[in-house]
């Protein structure tokens, strides 16, 4: 679980657009860049080259 208080102040390196918290797949994700950042080990990776693409269906969800 990532802290609630960590999450409101992190935002997105490209967009710098809100993130949002997957707990299944412990990614955040950010749907204005299009991009979803690991969290490993409970420490986001907020790095750009460490981010997936979104699927067009996370995109729209």
């Amino acid at each position: 679980m990532l802290d609630k208080k960590l999450l409101s102040i992190l935002v997105c390196p490209v967009s710098k657009a809100p993130l949002e918290y997957n707990e299944a797949s412990e990614e955040l994700f950010c749907k204005a860049s299009g991009l979803a950042y690991p969290v490993r080990d409970g420490i986001p990776v907020m790095l750009e080259e460490e981010a997936r693409q979104l699927t067009a269906d996370e995109k729209l969800g």
